[in-house]
């Protein structure tokens, strides 16, 4: 604004000038002497909305920020993401686009070595190759070298003999190990001095803060509080944090007194989330746990976890005050979750929510039990699954559905398995499209208005708003998502992003 001082990262702001208002709050607005689509001004105070009035109506004082006629949209979460390898995966090469096993081990054999000795490619996709991994023939052009292609689901890992010897496996003809060894595997891969994990971190969090994230929820394997602690000690206040834990931490988390929502160490940065429980496999490696076979006529997928045992440990969570997660892609795999919520008596949360059979949509809702869902997951996996999951009966991708049926949605990127954009998943949930391609399932197809709500902290159920006593965790962008193209939504421009009134990021 003329004669204001210049804004810049970190500031606090008193007042957002000349924008107009997106997503939940408008309505406020629907009043014979405001004009929804007019410009106003949007006063903060105490890391709240305080007021909003027509633009110049109440003179301006404090820091301004201006918005130039933008759109100020409630901040958006990203409620999934694996945060460390999110950070690492920037830079790793990529064998996506190879179309065989023959060409995605020439990739990977030509990729550089690191400086711990391995090569390490990410986002392998075998689904579709024309032709099988193969041991030998990885053998044949990596060499003696420790060579490593991780699945784009992070579900699996191809090894060669080498790389199979440094970890301690046995590895099969394929050189394929899945679920629980794959995991052991990427844990090892992401071992690094806390320098550098905090350097990535950083990176990539203020990649996040730039598409207009205020926060995400952590889904990061291993146990993650140290890390987060190492941030707060640095002051970084750039995007709100909830992590998870696994059951093999769950023990230490109960010994710590942590529950479900409540601040580490008094932050109001970082809170403590969930327990993770992965409950079966995917669609990528063929392991997610369905009542119809893939298309080799006999394999279902399995389960990682027995459905008594998964009550058991959904139940042992409630009563230290933690809440659950379940990863559950398979129309089986989400049956037993929720049957799981029911036998314990609390809601919940199911993670990815991929294939469910049509009877169990709308007890979603009726169970309390939120859907966390990744919509570019359906976009990369549409041909795939018409492939595998040809057979299946199931409701594959329910977006829609899920919300008609009254389930709170909950939109997430399942980065790096998707991009850490919540724009890319909205124009996806909305358009269900990309590039010049074809529509797929249109018929799961959310309104622009719901992708909005389900990007931010509460989901459908609890939208944040624009309004007075609201948090002022806010990002102003140039075109009003609610009509937006896919083109446009996809590439949505943030010229700023506040946490508690204060920018944390500025464009």
């Amino acid at each position: 604004m003329p004669g204001m001082p210049a804004l810049s990262r970190g500031d606090r702001v008193d007042v957002i000038a000349d924008v107009r208002i997106g997503g939940e709050g408008r309505e406020l607005l629907a009043h014979p002497e405001y004009d929804v689509d007019g410009v106003y001004d949007v006063w903060l105070a105490d890391g709240r909305i305080a007021d909003i009035a027509p633009a110049g109506a109440i003179r301006r004082s404090g820091a301004v920020l201006d918005g130039a006629g933008g759109w100020l949209v409630p901040g958006l979460w990203d409620h999934h993401v694996h945060t460390l390898e999110c950070a690492l995966a920037q830079g790793t090469p990529s064998v996506e686009h190879a179309a065989s096993a023959e060409e995605a081990a020439r990739a990977a054999a030509a990729a550089p070595v690191r400086a711990d000795g391995r090569r390490v490619v990410a986002r392998l996709r075998d689904g579709l190759w024309t032709d099988a991994a193969d041991l030998g023939l990885l053998d044949e052009v990596t060499g003696d070298i420790p060579t490593y292609l991780v699945s784009s689901d992070l579900h699996g890992v191809w090894l060669n003999s080498a790389a199979a010897r440094r970890e301690g496996l046995a590895a099969d003809a394929a050189g394929l190990v899945r679920e629980g060894a794959a995991f052991l595997v990427e844990q090892r891969l992401k071992q690094l001095a806390p320098e550098d994990e905090d350097a990535a971190l950083d990176r990539m969090l203020a990649a996040a803060a730039a598409r207009g994230i205020v926060g995400v929820q952590d889904l990061e394997i291993g146990w993650n509080a140290d890390r987060w602690r190492r941030r707060m000690a640095r002051g970084d206040e750039r995007v709100r944090v909830r992590f998870d834990v696994y059951p093999d931490d769950l023990d230490r988390a109960i010994a710590e007194g942590l529950s479900t929502g409540e601040a580490l160490d008094g932050s109001d940065r970082v809170s403590f989330g969930m327990l993770k429980v992965i409950s079966d496999g995917s669609l990528g490696t063929r392991t997610a746990a369905t009542s119809a076979p893939y298309a080799d006529g006999v394999s279902r997928g399995r389960l990682n976890v027995e459905p008594r045992a998964l009550i058991e440990l959904v139940a042992r969570a409630a009563s230290a005050g933690i809440a659950t997660t379940i990863h559950a892609i398979g129309d089986v795999a989400a049956r037993h979750a929720l049957d799981a919520f029911a036998a314990a008596d609390v809601p919940g949360r199911i993670e990815h929510v991929q294939l469910v059979a049509r009877t169990d949509i709308a007890r979603f809702a009726r169970l309390g039990v939120e859907s966390s869902v990744q919509p570019e997951h359906a976009l990369d996996d549409r041909e795939l699954a018409g492939v595998e999951w040809a057979a299946q009966t199931a409701v594959a991708y329910p977006l829609r559905e899920l919300v008609e049926a009254g389930a709170c949605l909950l939109l997430g990127s399942d980065a790096p398995v998707s991009p850490l954009d919540p724009w890319v998943q909205m124009a996806a949930a909305v358009f269900r499209a990309r590039d010049a391609s074809e529509p797929w399932r249109v018929d799961q197809a959310l309104d622009a208005r719901t992708a909005l709500a389900a990007s931010t902290d509460g989901g459908t159920a609890d939208p944040a708003r624009v309004l007075p006593g609201e948090p002022a965790d806010l990002a102003l962008v140039g075109h009003d998502p609610l009509t937006a193209g896919a083109d446009a939504l996809r590439a949505m421009p943030v010229h700023a992003t506040l946490v508690d009134g204060r920018l944390t990021h500025l464009g």
